[in-house]
């Protein structure tokens, strides 16, 4: 299986650069994706360019209709575009349409486009005087996306700016691309005019064309910090919008007045799910008080007994992880947790996966982790669980606030007092109480804090609408209330 690119409405590929695909599960290459060259960019952009014109003219419930039509195709090949993600990044089934239905909310969101681009007006502002503003679309904007959520996250980024009447160049992650390009298919099976949505398949060369490129006007990211930082300072040095989403290291509060089988259950999910390779992942559980052995008494078999195997056999829990690589990274991390003195409780190595020979790691669960440890420091962005003992719940707090990630955070008490004062003080951007993921809905906005984020605006919902219009404020007086002679002063409503 060869994967090119999609521009202006058809499949391209003139470099000869091309990276090898790999099936996580079995370890065996399943296809080559073909790397954008410098000019192969630049031909999505103009693409993307000449597209817009018309595109921003059409009405916006011209372009919502396109949108409904869009959401009723994903749902009709939704067992397809599940396949080809766990054939490609590996999560299971079920977690891949979990992924699609997370999606398809931000084009629910989307499709209620002519009312989100409503702007105000005040009549009557000064005498004989109206005033009113406008949304409008900036022109050809970019995304980047990162291999966990191949078409979640581009979800989070292109409905709403083509329904702003934006045109999108969207760069997926060259390690699982088929869906993104399957998505662009079902676009333009939708009514979409070509242009209007392109795919460049890349590396750093693709990516530095969309941060550099003068013709394009925003850039939306999501990924690790390192390269989110990159990413807002090359893009914001050109002149560009920039919404940037980093790393993450997410803990879970439990307090000792916690439903601890409903503590245990959601950390469970959260730590686990998708072997761990979710930006929204619960990888540190910080035990309050006396309620640290019973947390780790009740988490330690469940953890041994994870399902784990090949994604499309039915009932398995965890797959495998993305790549080799990417394998051999997290098991460096269990290994280095050893090696600094936590309490390696369940080891995920070796694990006899069902149905595959791939990357798999089982889950890990450690305790008495420390926060100079590199596995509570860093984001492992894999299977492995901490377990931090606090005093007191001051202590909870302040050991969150000094992380240097802000993303996600949840607390599990049935005290209400304590989950107020939680949701008052930590420093977080997304809190969950009694939640263990606590991602928004599409219509309100998802991103952290701190160095999780970098660019004022979060992805879709209201924050989605803002970043892809920018606002025109128009004050009119009709040429029989002007007054004969100019002004030099500075204008005041009478």
């Amino acid at each position: 299986m060869s994967v090119t690119h999609y521009i202006d409405g058809k499949y391209t590929a003139e470099s000869d650069r091309k990276q090898a695909l790999f099936n996580p599960a079995t370890g065996e290459q399943s296809g080559e994706v073909s790397l954008a060259s410098v000019t192969e960019t630049e031909a999505a952009i103009a693409s993307a360019k000449a597209a817009f014109p018309a595109w921003s003219e059409m009405s916006p419930l011209r372009r919502a209709r396109v949108m409904f039509k869009f959401k009723a195709l994903v749902e009709e090949n939704i067992d397809e575009l599940a396949a080809l993600i766990t054939k490609e990044h590996g999560k299971v089934l079920e977690d891949a349409k979990g992924e699609l239905t997370r999606g398809l909310e931000v084009v629910e969101f989307a499709c209620g486009i002519p009312h989100l681009l409503k702007g105000e007006m005040t009549e009557q502002i000064g005498s004989g005087i109206d005033a009113w503003s406008l949304n409008q679309p900036l022109g050809v904007v970019a995304g980047i996306s990162p291999f966990n959520f191949p078409v979640m996250v581009p979800m989070w980024m292109f409905p709403i700016a083509i329904a702003c009447g934006n045109t999108f160049v969207m760069k997926p992650s060259e390690k699982d691309p088929s869906s993104t390009l399957r998505i662009a298919e079902l676009l333009t099976e939708a009514g979409l005019p070509d242009g209007v949505f392109n795919v460049v398949n890349g590396d750093k060369e693709a990516v530095d064309v969309l941060l550099t490129h003068p013709d394009v006007q925003a850039v939306s990211f999501v990924g690790s910090t390192p390269i989110a930082e990159y990413i807002y300072s090359t893009a914001s040095a050109h002149g560009k919008r920039v919404q940037a989403l980093g790393g993450a290291k997410n803990h879970m509060v439990v307090m000792p007045d916690a439903d601890l089988d409903q503590a245990v259950a959601g950390l469970m999910g959260a730590a686990y799910g998708s072997a761990g390779e979710r930006c929204m992942a619960i990888s540190v559980a910080v035990a309050v008080g006396n309620v640290a052995d019973a947390l780790i008494e009740k988490l330690t078999p469940k953890v041994k007994e994870l399902r784990v195997g090949n994604g499309v056999i039915e009932g398995m829990e965890m797959g495998p992880l993305v790549t080799k690589e990417h394998l051999s990274k997290v098991e460096g991390y269990v290994a280095k947790g050893v090696e600094e003195g936590a309490d390696l409780l369940v080891d995920g190595r070796g694990v006899q996966a069902e149905g595959g020979d791939g990357y798999f790691l089982g889950g890990c669960l450690f305790d008495n982790v420390t926060p100079e440890m590199t596995i509570y420091r860093d984001e492992i962005f894999g299977p492995v669980l901490s377990v931090v003992r606090v005093p007191d719940y001051a202590t909870a707090v302040k050991l969150i606030n000094e992380h240097e990630f802000g993303n996600g955070t949840a607390i599990f008490t049935q005290n209400g007092d304590a989950a107020r004062q939680f949701c008052h003080e930590i420093q977080v951007g997304m809190v969950g109480v009694n939640v263990p993921i606590p991602v928004p809905m599409a219509f309100h906005s998802f991103g952290g804090w701190k160095r999780s984020l970098f660019g004022s605006l979060h992805v879709h919902g209201p924050d989605g609408v803002r970043f892809y219009t920018r606002r025109k404020a128009i004050t009119a007086r009709w040429p029989t209330g002007l007054r004969a002679n100019a002004d030099f002063i500075m204008p005041t409503m009478k």
